[in-house]
């Protein structure tokens, strides 16, 4: 009966990348039996698993994300809260050079003279101005940074939000799909990306969370 339903419903078929963590298996479907389900797994080893397992339980089938032609990306880059502040105008300036920022900075600062204008606030009243901050700031070149990327699927979700903060600072998480599906192509894009936006952080005066190790402590001033 399992075998039947698994058929007559199309839950699986061979060449599918299935994962079943109770029973170990994570790779291509083989092949159906009235019995077994073989799926060979991505270390070449085989894993035989009883086809009523896939109807009584549950597993990831990856079939609708080949088919959808992206692959999801959802990492998280944690700031040190510590590390925020509001920009002051020479620092707008200079970020002001960055192609993927010099529209969003402009439009920014339309805004905040216009609210400046609106509540007929002096240049100095620094309490009551908006401000832009260094987080905002970055999380707006990320997404800036992201829709031009060429490897980026610009036709599905691509976002940048902020997570609640914790103990170890403020996350922002990325959440886009990569346009290379193959596994190997989509870990390298997931690491330039990374890469690149790791080092582009202090460039925003912002720190990257990351929990002191024996290296800092030796570092520290006696």
């Amino acid at each position: 009966m399992a075998s039947i339903q698994i058929s007559a419903n199309k839950i699986l078929a061979p060449g599918d990348w299935i994962e079943i963590p109770q029973y170990g298996a994570d790779g291509d479907v083989l092949e159906i039996g009235l019995h077994t389900v073989k799926v060979q797994n991505f270390d070449r080893t085989v894993t035989t698993v009883p086809t009523y397992a896939l109807i009584s339980g549950s597993f990831k089938n990856w079939r609708d994300m080949f088919a959808s032609g992206g692959r999801r990306i959802k990492r998280t880059i944690i700031i040190d809260i510590g590390s925020i502040h509001f920009y002051q105008a020479d620092k707008i300036d200079k970020l002001s050079e960055i192609h993927l920022l010099k529209d969003y900075l402009a439009m920014k600062q339309k805004e905040i003279t216009a609210h400046s204008q609106r509540l007929a606030l002096e240049d100095t009243d620094y309490v009551n101005q908006r401000k832009l901050t260094n987080v905002g700031t970055f999380r707006a070149y990320i997404e800036a940074f992201l829709k031009q990327h060429e490897k980026v699927h610009h036709q599905m979700t691509c976002m940048v939000r902020q997570l609640p903060p914790t103990a170890s600072g403020l996350p922002l998480e990325l959440y886009f799909f990569s346009n290379d599906q193959n596994w190997v192509n989509y870990e390298a894009i997931q690491a330039d990306i990374f890469d690149h936006l790791f080092a582009m952080a202090p460039i925003f005066d912002l720190r990257i969370f990351q929990h002191p190790s024996g290296d800092d402590w030796r570092k520290r001033p006696l």
